[in-house]
């Protein structure tokens, strides 16, 4: 547990541990990073939650920042419970779930096989359904997903140059303040060989699982995507397409014009705006 410090803390999970610090008073917000990066991602986007009267959690996946390396499955299966034992931990919530990328399946899964820890799930440029990487599909779209072919390079060969060259197509639009420093540590954490091994083996970890899970969600679920994301030759049908697959009524999406996939670092204020929009009047019990 944490006395909302900021300080970083630890939940157990097996014989691991997962890396979390919490900052802020009000309804809980948990916020899970996409592979090969590290709950630093949100530095921008958690004052601002923090500041609209929020308590906010920001996590480490495992074999990645401060939590344990080694660990034998890194599926969005495995995140979903770990993120269930940090929601446990800070006193079992519910909690609002965001996920960016590889984690917005890890909140799928989790809003599906534990609504009591999940008030509502807000997933950024989420990769919650496998991708079509059929010939048909390559020749309609042209560039299909044209940031999925580096990232299925650094999921075969672990070079933190490919992923160095997947970043810069990641943030189209606007590089962050501190996009040296920040882009540096994220190369030096992939040049650790266990942690490459985890954002690899992440790459690498098919999406059947959360895509299975969308209709079984009941929560109000957010999607919000990037127009310029490199990783969806149509970001906006790929929202629609998991919003198709949740039940009647408790998805909706919004695009944030310009940016790409990680609209929380590139358009914090907008991000935060359209969070914020959408959980007024929700009931966080």
């Amino acid at each position: 547990m944490t006395d909302g410090s900021g300080a970083t803390v630890f939940a157990s999970v097996g014989d691991g541990r997962i890396a979390y610090d919490v900052v802020g008073e009000g309804p809980l917000i948990v916020l899970s990073p996409g592979l090969a990066d590290t709950r630093a991602t949100y530095r921008f986007l958690a004052p601002r939650l923090v500041d609209a009267g929020y308590r906010v959690a920001t996590v480490d996946l495992r074999g990645h920042g401060d939590s344990s390396a080694r660990w034998s499955s890194f599926t969005r299966a495995d995140t979903a419970s770990d993120l269930a034992e940090v929601i446990t931990d800070l006193g079992g919530g519910p909690a609002i779930v965001v996920g960016q990328s590889f984690s917005g399946g890890a909140a799928t899964i989790l809003a599906a096989e534990r609504p009591d820890l999940v008030a509502a799930v807000i997933e950024i440029a989420p990769f919650t359904r496998p991708p079509s990487l059929s010939l048909a599909a390559f020749l309609r779209d042209g560039a299909y997903r044209r940031g999925t072919f580096l990232l299925g390079g650094f999921g075969i060969t672990g070079s933190p140059r490919r992923w160095s060259q997947y970043l810069d197509m990641a943030y189209p639009t606007r590089k962050p303040s501190d996009w040296d420093s920040w882009k540096a540590s994220v190369l030096a954490g992939l040049e650790k060989p266990d942690r490459r091994r985890a954002a690899t083996k992440m790459v690498l970890a098919n999406a059947k699982d959360a895509a299975e899970a969308l209709p079984h969600v009941t929560r109000p679920t957010l999607i919000i995507m990037g127009s310029q994301d490199s990783d969806f030759a149509d970001p906006v049908a790929e929202a629609k397409g998991i919003v198709a697959a949740l039940p009647d009524s408790i998805g909706s999406y919004v695009t944030i014009d310009g940016a790409g996939h990680y609209p929380h670092a590139e358009f914090p204020d907008e991000v935060a705006t359209h969070i914020l929009r959408f959980l007024t009047g929700l009931r966080l019990a």
